[in-house]
């Protein structure tokens, strides 16, 4: 444990954003199971629309700096690829 007054701050201050990012990824995740699941049932609209939801998701995670940015746009571009190989069937 931290002897020092800042020190202590900043253990909380880093609890705080631990869960922020924690939280910014639970959602990022949920928003990437619910297009796996529409793209999976073959639902080609709401796989659609759950893609919107989850670039979305993915490029704010990469502006709070939880992942990396292009991170962010290499997963963006493998959904996009996956709907549209989807599509072409």
């Amino acid at each position: 444990m931290a002897n020092i007054k800042s020190a202590k701050k900043r253990i909380t201050v880093i609890e705080n954003k631990t869960a922020q990012n924690k939280r910014v990824r639970d959602h990022l995740k949920e928003a990437l199971k619910n297009y796996d699941l529409a793209l999976e049932s073959g639902n080609l609209e709401d796989a659609e629309q759950k893609l919107r939801i989850a670039e979305k998701k993915l490029m704010k995670a990469a502006t709070k700096n939880v992942i990396h940015k292009n991170a962010a746009s290499r997963r963006v571009s493998g959904l996009y690829k996956r709907l549209n190989k989807a599509k072409a069937e």
